[in-house]
């Protein structure tokens, strides 16, 4: 199935941010999404906007850190649209610390979401799409995942993990499931109210954002990935606003 329009797409972290916005971007071309978060009032509101606006559009309220409620949002989706054709692996969390700091909670759920929730949501859908012998995996690295700075250790660990993950995944079920990697630069988003560490987010926040994207731009990069016609697989996808250095 080429293009977007009737392909069924489970979106995570979809309350807000790079999620929100590309839920918003995919419905306006047809697609009909499943998003899924943590706070369902937010959920709410988004598929309230997604309806109104002509789409078609569900929520599932979901923590990708529990296995069994990402597999409930696996089999909802496919009870409300009869099929998955592409997971949009997106939630994550950016709690930046220095090492010294010993912030071991902040390293436990960054983890806990970025490399677990990741391979639960990929473990949870990937035996339908085989089944099928069609689907696409999107997940969500980060500039992060090319390059380490202080304070970015664990954070960058784990998107670097994605970007193995992924490749890994396309290397073992590429004839059947493409893959594709997206590393954003700076993007305003809630990502950054995620630091605890009082030392890194003086550093972290200072001059990041006379650069960066919107969510909306990393949205139109996955609707890219996703209309390429079934003998193309976007592997990688690496976004920069203007401005941004490394």
């Amino acid at each position: 199935m080429e293009g977007i329009k009737d392909k069924v797409v489970i979106i995570t972290g979809a309350s807000s941010g790079i999620g929100e916005a590309t839920a918003v971007d995919l419905a306006a071309g047809g697609a009909k999404v499943m998003c899924a978060a943590r706070r369902e009032g937010r959920l709410n509101t988004l598929v309230d906007r997604i309806r109104q606006s002509g789409g078609t559009g569900e929520y599932h309220v979901c923590d990708v850190t529990q296995r069994d409620q990402v597999e409930a949002l696996a089999q909802d989706t496919i009870q409300t649209y009869g099929r998955i054709d592409v997971l949009f692996n997106n939630a994550g969390l950016m709690p930046l610390t220095l090492i010294k700091n010993l912030q071991v909670e902040d390293w436990d759920r960054t983890v806990d979401v970025n490399v677990k929730g990741l391979l639960y949501c990929i473990g949870a859908v990937l035996p339908h799409m085989l089944e099928r012998g069609d689907g696409h995996i999107i997940n969500v690295s980060s500039i992060a995942g090319h390059g380490v700075w202080p304070g970015y250790a664990v954070y960058s660990g784990t998107k670097w993990a994605v970007r193995a993950i992924s490749e890994g995944l396309r290397q073992e079920v590429g004839e059947k499931v493409r893959v594709t990697v997206i590393s954003p630069g700076v993007v305003e988003t809630e990502l950054t109210d995620h630091i605890s560490d009082n030392e890194i987010r003086q550093v972290a926040m200072a001059g990041r954002f006379d650069f960066s994207l919107k969510s909306e731009d990393i949205a139109r990069a996955v609707r890219y990935a996703i209309e390429q016609p079934d003998h193309v697989d976007v592997n990688e996808v690496l976004i920069r606003a203007n401005g941004q250095k490394r």
